[in-house]
């Protein structure tokens, strides 16, 4: 929930690793694809938390975040001008909204982590615009990744495609290593210089969760001490993926069952 290795030690997992890692990331898919349903005007996002926590717990696992350094909820909700770690609540849903959902599951020891945008109807241009440029981006640093490249190849693959757009990267968060633990080394950083930083290798597992704003890069956090904003106010997006580095590219771990890969999901 938090760049470069900051020197922690980077796990390199051997191939029986992958399997333990499939099954979360697919649990936090599967997650992602039953909420897209329930995402609507006149929900409130704690309502869409409560099924997110059941739904977790009904399929053998438990949500990371509950607890986690006291943050108080199952899943993250971060709506229009919320950049991440947006906390459910009382807030109910509107026409025009757009919203990230955030979910990471522990099944069997091992963090699944996945993010991906929703809408209410009818939506703006500009905001549809933001979630299709922050979609691309993801899948432009995930075509980044392959044994040998480095996370500097990545985070310009990211950053360069983004401010072509006329859209900026968020600076203050990145991506992150993940296992049989929610945050590990390498940091991955969504912009950056081709050829600098860590070398790719096999049996790296990490995100990548590039958080695009319609205005400036900058943000705050509120009083709460997690919720992150814009500071102009700009609408944010974000979607993450969780992959392991492989011989000849990378594994996708928290691809959608159903298909809901982008909104609308219809």
């Amino acid at each position: 929930m938090d760049g470069e290795t900051d020197g922690r030690h980077i796990i390199l997992h051997p191939p029986e690793h992958f399997e333990g890692m499939r099954a979360a990331g697919r649990l936090a898919a599967m997650t992602l694809d039953m909420i897209a349903p329930h995402v609507r005007s006149g929900v409130t996002t704690g309502e869409l938390d409560r099924l997110i926590h059941q739904f977790t717990l009904d399929h053998g696992a438990v949500p990371a975040t509950l607890n986690y350094r006291g943050y108080p909820k199952s899943s993250c909700i971060s709506i229009n001008h919320v950049v991440c770690h947006g906390i459910p609540g009382e807030r109910r849903l509107h026409d025009g909204d757009i919203l990230n959902i955030d979910v990471t599951s522990i099944l069997d020891g091992w963090f699944g982590d996945s993010s991906r945008m929703y809408v209410v109807e009818p939506i703006a241009r500009r905001a549809s615009m933001l979630i299709d440029v922050t979609y691309e981006a993801l899948q432009r640093g995930l075509a980044a990744v392959r044994p040998g490249r480095t996370l500097g190849d990545l985070g310009h693959a990211i950053q360069s495609y983004v401010e072509q757009q006329r859209f900026s990267v968020v600076r203050d968060f990145c991506g992150h290593g993940v296992g049989q633990r929610f945050h590990e080394a390498p940091n991955i950083l969504h912009f950056g210089k081709p050829g600098q930083g860590t070398v790719l290798a096999p049996g790296m597992f990490f995100t990548i969760e590039p958080m695009v704003n319609a205005g400036r890069p900058d943000v705050k956090i509120l009083e709460d001490g997690w919720t992150a904003v814009t500071r102009d106010r700009s609408l944010s997006a974000q979607f993450e993926h969780m992959i392991g580095v492989t011989e000849d590219g990378c594994e996708i771990f928290t691809l959608s069952p159903g298909g809901l890969h982008k909104p609308p999901y219809s």
